[in-house]
């Protein structure tokens, strides 16, 4: 057991510094050699968990989606909103999301990955799109396939013009921006008056997610406390 969550500690490790090695350098400038380098293991410790360059590439591309947490909502469209402006948030910060963008969208003289992420952001977005359907929340006119196609298209043009124009410093403001004018769009009324399509939501919403992990991680702790205390008594 023990054995096996170093390796997953290892593997996270090598796809970290995988990350920022391929945002750096982008997939023909990266090496093995600088991935050994930055992570700290050996050449070996790599090729266990990837038995290539493009291997490695692919684990960063699909690494993309557990960095993308967000609240449930009674509101599915707040939902949606807060997944594009949470990525939005993140990915100038989070090497493995901006290395994943460069990856899967083309910026660098490399292939696709099948699809890249595309297809997972979204099915992610159909998903919640539908069950807002089921509530209420969208115009009738509203397919949430095609509408998930459309905004996550857009959503990718408004991070590549970003990253072109001003390396992503406005990219929080920009999809802010595509989600005002999309939304009135796709919500009723009544939902729409109550999104929050602020520039500084992704932010809030990944205060409030630290906020509630340190909240979950100090009441684990006690109740561990807890049950040492009694054991002992």
């Amino acid at each position: 057991m023990v054995r096996q969550e170093r390796a997953v500690r290892t593997r996270r490790l090598i796809l970290e510094a995988a990350a920022s090695v391929f945002d750096e350098y982008g997939y023909e400038g990266a090496t093995i050699g600088a991935v050994v380098a930055r992570a700290g293991v050996t050449r070996g410790a790599v090729y266990f968990h990837f038995a290539s360059k493009r291997e490695l590439a692919q684990g960063v591309v699909e690494e993309q989606f557990g960095r993308d947490e967000i609240p449930e909502r009674h509101c599915k469209l707040q939902e949606f909103v807060d997944l594009g402006m949470v990525v939005a948030h993140l990915m100038p910060r989070d090497p493995v999301l901006s290395a994943g963008a460069r990856l899967s969208l083309g910026q660098d003289v490399f292939g696709d990955f099948s699809g890249g992420a595309a297809p997972g952001w979204i099915q992610r977005a159909e998903t919640v799109l539908e069950t807002a359907g089921r509530r209420g929340e969208l115009l009738p006119q509203v397919v949430p396939a095609e509408t998930a196609w459309l905004v996550t298209g857009a959503w990718t043009g408004v991070q590549i013009q970003s990253q072109k124009m001003s390396g992503r410093s406005d990219l929080e403001r920009r999809v802010a921006s595509l989600y005002q004018h999309v939304m009135p769009s796709i919500a009723v009324p009544g939902v729409l008056a109550t999104l929050d399509l602020a520039a500084d939501r992704g932010g809030r919403v990944v205060a409030e997610l630290a906020a509630a992990r340190a909240a979950e991680a100090e009441a684990g702790a006690a109740a561990g406390g807890a049950v040492g205390t009694g054991a002992g008594g």
